[in-house]
């Protein structure tokens, strides 16, 4: 069954039958690449808006990061990517393209009846260094087309990452110290950017400004860098692999485990900040921030009862996907149980809860490891599960979808997010809909144990397993690391098929008039706004010009999250450590194009 939700194109894919086109035995991919490309630049360079879109087939796309728009854009069909260049050639100015002769170049065959040619290039526009990505399909006159390009700005010519060559070179006897302090004060100035929350978004923003020279402050509420994860639930524990969540400038060591516990996470943060020399006020909040023409003033309160004000050019919210407290549901008969009601985000231990009776009401990531943190510590537990999940174990799943490219074999991380990021969602649904295919095969033992004992399973938005789920909601889904055979041999036990008509004195009343007893209930249903924190920081009107952050607009890109949200100087910044937010590319992306929004340097 699929999950419902607004409706999102499903163009096809560019088979050969559906092409009618076939693969010549002597095909020299190479010497194709190189034609088309040269028609490309050389088109591209004269601002030729008609000669570039005819080296592309009718439902082609082209999706640009800041390159040529400023903006994270896809543009879907001949007709829309045509004017994206009658409109952005004459003012980007993409000129000097390369192609490169690599390992990348040549045809690929991601299934059987799909083929094209790969192809990298790079280039310049007015004021940046951009990179691209261009896939070539074949057609019935054996001509080879583009049907996706991909180009991204990489940096800008004015302000290069003080990385490398360009670190800083001088000696330092006994005054680092020192300048640690005055620079993370602020003594005598004031930063450009201020940054609302000290999680791993808003570390590798602040590490990202900090290469390019751009004064920036973290304020974090917590006592620690890391305690957004090392105050959450014990049983916490990444579900991505390592290969997916690498940061900027200081990568994960060898020796990192592949699923990464949250305290060690934590501590790494911690590290990281430290590493990386950035400025962060711990046990600090904001307490408000109110803009003045371009500007923000902000008052910042300290752990020790201090206050500073400062007026920033920038106000960064980083302050997680949802809200602090959660989305904690409001049920009838809620005031009359007996029992202890709390959210997956107050819950910290199974341990506080031996010998209680417990019901966790969420059937997504949060649920499944709370309830097998119960299971192992002898608890009597309960999943209470209100809608379908997707379930996809982590040990067939992450072969099908990164095998190669995020793995222990895989790509350089730098080509392996470009190459991510170089598929459209759009265009990845007829993709996504054929993997998650074949992983509900691999994990048919697993799915079958679930359905038999009366799990309710999805396979995801239009069938297309986690990822648009994930994209359009933030949640609905579970990478499964163990908590499913526990389901299916009824170690963890399950209740669903009816709502909840309302709490009673010992536990829940269902519509069908069945009911379940508790102790201790568990609400692991979502985590709320995140623009939220916004609300309360910066005030209603600004809060009612806010863009939605989360979730797909009509082009496949994020609505919010790294671009305007509605308000000049006001960003919102969240993900996982790989959601586009914490990827080398993204991030990158979000720090080049802050200062371009700037006509003069921070």
């Amino acid at each position: 069954m699929s999950t419902p939700i607004n409706a999102l194109p499903e163009p096809p894919l560019p088979t050969l039958q559906r092409l009618n086109a076939t693969i010549p035995d002597d095909l020299d991919a190479k010497t194709v690449a190189k034609a088309w490309f040269a028609a490309f630049a050389r088109s591209a360079e004269a601002g030729d808006a008609q000669a570039v879109s005819q080296l592309f087939v009718d439902d082609a796309f082209w999706r640009d990061m800041l390159a040529l728009t400023w903006d994270f854009r896809t543009f879907s069909g001949l007709p829309k990517i045509t004017q994206f260049l009658t409109d952005r050639l004459g003012s980007a100015r993409p000129t000097a393209f390369t192609l490169r002769d690599d390992a990348f170049l040549g045809l690929h065959r991601p299934y059987p009846d799909i083929a094209w040619i790969n192809l990298f290039f790079d280039f310049q526009t007015a004021t940046g260094i951009a990179f691209g990505i261009a896939r070539l399909i074949p057609n019935a006159n054996g001509e080879w087309k583009a049907h996706t390009v991909f180009t991204n700005l990489e940096d800008l010519k004015n302000f290069p990452e003080k990385i490398g060559p360009l670190r800083n070179a001088a000696p330092n006897h006994g005054k680092w110290v020192d300048d640690r302090k005055k620079e993370a004060e602020f003594e005598d100035t004031s930063p450009a950017v201020l940054i609302v929350g000290g999680g791993q978004s808003g570390l590798e923003v602040a590490a990202r400004l900090k290469a390019l020279d751009v004064p920036t402050l973290v304020v974090e509420k917590n006592q620690r860098i890391g305690d957004n994860w090392r105050n959450r639930y014990d049983a916490l524990c990444l579900h991505d692999p390592v290969w997916y969540d690498h940061m900027a400038y200081l990568p994960f060591p060898p020796t990192w485990p592949v699923y990464t516990p949250a305290v060690k996470l934590a501590n790494w943060l911690e590290n990281y900040a430290e590493a990386l020399e950035l400025n962060v006020w711990m046990a600090s909040s904001v307490v408000n921030a109110t803009q003045v023409d371009d500007l923000w003033n902000v008052l910042i309160k300290r752990g020790d009862g201090s206050e500073r004000t400062f007026t920033v050019r920038h106000v960064v919210f980083a302050t997680g996907l949802g809200s602090n407290d959660g989305d904690l549901p409001k049920l009838p008969g809620m005031d009359t149980f007996k029992g202890q009601i709390l959210h997956s985000t107050r819950h910290k231990s199974a341990a506080d809860h031996l010998g209680k009776k417990v019901v966790v009401v969420g059937a997504c990531t949060s649920a499944h490891d709370i309830c097998v943190d119960y299971f192992e510590q002898g608890v009597d537990v309960t999943m209470l599960q209100r809608g379908p999940t997707y379930i996809m174990s982590t040990t067939n799943g992450w072969k099908v979808l990164m095998g190669g490219v995020y793995s222990e074999d895989g790509l350089p991380t730098h080509i392996a997010d470009r190459l991510n990021a170089s598929f459209p969602h759009h265009f990845n649904v007829g993709l996504s809909q054929r993997s998650t295919k074949a992983i509900a095969e691999l994990d048919k033992d697993l799915l079958d144990g679930l359905r038999a004992r009366g799990f309710k399973l999805t396979d995801g938005i239009q069938g297309t397993g986690f990822g648009l789920l994930a994209w359009s909601k933030a949640g609905g889904y579970y990478l499964d690391t163990g908590a499913s055979k526990l389901i299916a041999d009824g170690k963890i036990k399950l209740k669903n098929g009816s709502p909840i008509a309302s709490f009673t004195e010992t536990g829940f009343i269902f519509e069908d008039g069945s009911e379940l007893a508790a102790d201790v209930v568990v609400f692991a249903t979502g985590l709320g706004d995140s623009n939220a924190h916004i609300r309360r920081v910066c005030g209603d009107e600004v809060f009612k010009n806010l863009k939605p952050v989360w979730g797909l607009d009509p082009e496949g890109e994020l609505k919010g999250v790294w671009r305007d949200i509605g308000v000049k100087g006001l960003w919102s910044m969240l993900g996982t450590l790989h959601h586009l937010s914490n990827s080398s590319v993204a991030n990158r992306w979000v720090c080049i194009r802050q200062p371009c929004l700037v006509p003069v340097p921070f």
